[in-house]
């Protein structure tokens, strides 16, 4: 197999700035500083070669760290950065940011879209200039939504050809309701459009923490894998996050699991090629 990706994970350190998510005692597991040196002994028990961290926060202080981190942290291979997508010198930012320390390492952009009031954030006229932006810089848009957000996920897919999206957690299923719908269709909709990929990440956390099995997340699992067929589908492990649920290892088997039906090339895609691919990773 090429070189393993794990194409979702997070660093933060608590001493430099709040993670304003962290809004509660269920958080608490958590609620410490992440590092690379953290993260090391993980990548190398499951063989893992390379990463992609993702932002955590609304912040360009954290974006310019986390960039600093990949450039001095081989296993990084590409940041998720933040930026405000409404602000018209988008332009100049990303060319500031690509500028800077470990600025070659930036492939991405994400905001918390799940977190904003309106269910159509995605659909508003300067969002959708600071899209545009991110495609003229070369960068990938990761989509943080839920399935009330995913009906104007699906219109900006559609409607912005020339950028690449990756939809991250495969938009938060309700697992530990056991529903489906409306996440189902809306997913197999999404699926429909080239210019988007899908990882297979976080669903742990979209199950009940304490008490989850592997056949009420595989289902869900197995879903994103028909509906966007495995040269889509991108590992991650959302660690950190992962743990409020699992460790890293378990999330690791529930991913294989996953993936057993495959061929060896069609599980090498998913864990390896495709974040390659969609983020336009150097070797």
């Amino acid at each position: 197999m090429s070189r393993r990706i794990d194409a979702h994970h997070h660093l933060w350190d608590l001493s430099r700035r709040p993670q304003p998510w962290m809004d509660g005692p269920w958080a608490d597991p958590i609620a410490r500083t992440y590092t690379p040196a953290d993260l090391v002994p993980h990548l190398d028990e499951h063989g893992i070669d390379a990463t992609v961290v993702v932002q955590s926060s609304s912040s360009y202080d954290e974006t310019r760290e986390l960039l600093a981190l990949a450039g001095a942290e081989h296993r990084i291979a590409g940041v998720v950065g933040w930026a405000d997508l409404t602000d018209p010198g988008l332009p100049g930012v990303l060319a500031a940011l690509a500028a800077g320390p470990g600025g070659d390492r930036l492939v991405g952009l994400r905001h918390q879209v799940q977190d904003e009031a309106d269910p159509d954030w995605l659909a508003r006229a300067d969002v959708r200039r600071g899209l545009s932006a991110a495609a003229d810089a070369g960068l990938v848009y990761d989509l943080l939504v839920t399935p009330r957000e995913l009906p104007a996920a699906i219109a900006a897919v559609r409607e912005l050809p020339g950028l690449r999206f990756v939809l991250d957690h495969a938009a938060k299923p309700p697992i530990a309701s056991g529903a489906r719908a409306p996440w189902t269709a809306l997913l197999t909709e999404l699926a429909t459009l080239p210019n988007v990929d899908c990882k297979l990440s976080g669903l742990v956390t979209e199950a009940d923490w304490q008490t989850w099995k592997p056949d009420q997340i595989l289902p869900y699992a197995r879903h994103v894998l028909d509906a966007f067929g495995p040269e889509r589908v991108l590992f991650g492990s959302d660690w950190p996050v992962c743990e409020l649920a699992a460790t890293y290892a378990d999330v690791v088997t529930l991913a294989t699991q996953a993936t057993a039906p495959l061929t060896n090339a069609e599980r090498e895609s998913v864990f390896a090629t495709n974040a390659t691919r969609a983020y336009n990773l150097s070797p």
